[in-house]
């Protein structure tokens, strides 16, 4: 922590404290945009990733969705039911060419062709958000992040962590020195599932589960993990130097070559650790990071957030103000701001969570610069760097060999 993120931490005191707990900014938990000039989307992969991106465009307010693309008919049908009065295209050149109106477009496509659609629409002049990683290969990351630096419109990286109010409050104590100096990163990603998709013929399986092939998907520490990892580049303000990795096959003995256990550790210049696992055969405490200090530890869960402070650190005024839920031995500070008021509106889940869910933020935060020509909370750049990272995270566990990161080669993107 610098001299000066100390006395701001110490300047915050008890009553900043207490606002920032119990006096939310409503427009980040509720983002509003104009619907008087609403902006006209168009959604590029209607998969199972693609239908949740229409589903969140449907209640942003301020977005439009006119035109879907797939090239599976049947998927390109339910997009358009979904999303009423859009018309549909099995090709997102077609698309490109007829839809004029369409300002910004939503790239959902399987990662490893992310790089056409991306680099036409950018060359087309539309605003584009395009889901993390954003690439499978440093080849394609790197022509993608020259097309956006050169870009006009607002290229967003879909790295939902920087759009989401309890990362951003948990970010903001960070900065003002509440955890103080950071001992450990860890996170995971446990669900228990076969990531497997059934196809009406071997050649369409295939095409379905790309994911479960090692030359196109960049497995479960980059497909899962990067976003993760992501949230402590950004918590932190830098990128490791280096990463190791390993997977298994713990469950899923079904002849796929992908792992379905993976765990992988990066490492800053300082020797700070960050570790990350990931299974399909286990779902305990799910999709979480966590980020130890020598005062405080944060656990982020995406919809929730706590804080647990360590014994010897001062005690807070605002504290008598913070809502608190058990943990085995500990108590945790809810990082939510005024839980109990927003929670008797019906607008929490669960008292404690946030009311929407974490693409919905990083949607329409993208709605919102593109609406206004202002700045994605996750720049194009910024991804970039945290795909790097994740493309060499999965060579590691691939080749089980450490992988240097070079911090040139970061700067590039």
């Amino acid at each position: 922590m610098t001299p000066h993120d100390r006395r701001e931490f110490l300047a915050l005191g008890a009553a900043g404290f207490a606002a920032a707990f119990l006096e939310p900014d409503p427009a980040l938990l509720f983002p509003r945009m104009s619907a008087e000039t609403p902006l006209d989307v168009a959604v590029i992969g209607a998969g199972r990733q693609g239908r949740a991106i229409l589903g969140e465009l449907a209640t942003i307010e301020g977005a439009r969705v006119v035109a879907v693309c797939d090239v599976d008919e049947a998927r390109r049908g339910a997009a358009e039911k979904r999303a009423s009065g859009a018309k549909a295209y099995a090709s997102h050149a077609e698309l490109l060419s007829k839809e004029a109106s369409v300002a910004a477009v939503v790239v959902a496509t399987p990662t490893h062709l992310h790089r056409a659609i991306v680099l036409d629409a950018l060359a087309a002049g539309k605003h584009v958000f395009c889901e993390a990683p954003l690439a499978h290969t440093l080849e394609d990351l790197a022509a993608l992040s020259a097309a956006a630096r050169s870009a006009k419109t607002v290229v967003a990286a879909g790295f939902q962590g920087r759009a989401n109010p309890i990362y951003l409050l948990a970010r903001s104590f960070h900065k003002a020195g509440a955890l103080r100096e950071l001992a450990t990163l860890h996170a995971q990603n446990h669900k228990k599932t076969s990531w497997r998709t059934p196809g009406s013929s071997p050649e369409r399986e295939k095409e379905l589960n790309w994911h479960l092939d090692p030359t196109l998907s960049l497995g479960l520490e980059g497909e899962f993990g990067a976003h993760q990892l992501d949230v402590f580049h950004w918590f932190t303000g830098r990128h490791p130097v280096f990463v190791r990795g390993s997977g298994a096959l713990r469950l899923h003995k079904d002849g796929r070559a992908m792992p379905d256990t993976v765990r992988v550790e990066t490492t800053f210049e300082d020797g700070l650790a960050a570790t990350w696992s990931g299974t399909l055969a286990n779902s305990l405490r799910g999709r979480r990071e966590i980020l130890a200090g020598e005062m405080a530890a944060f656990d982020l869960a995406w919809t929730h957030g706590w804080m647990f402070k360590e014994a010897d650190a001062p005690t807070a005024g605002w504290e008598v103000y913070a809502n608190r839920q058990p943990f085995h031995t500990e108590q945790g500070i809810t990082l939510i701001a005024d839980a109990t008021k927003l929670a008797a509106q019906g607008k929490l889940q669960e008292g404690v969570g946030l009311p929407f869910t974490s693409l919905y933020y990083s949607l329409a935060d993208f709605v919102k610069a593109a609406s206004s020509g202002g700045k994605p909370a996750c720049s194009f750049s910024d991804g970039a760097r945290s795909t790097a990272v994740a493309i060499l995270a999965h060579a590691a566990v691939a080749t089980g060999k450490e992988q240097a990161i070079d911090p040139k080669l970061l700067e590039a993107l």
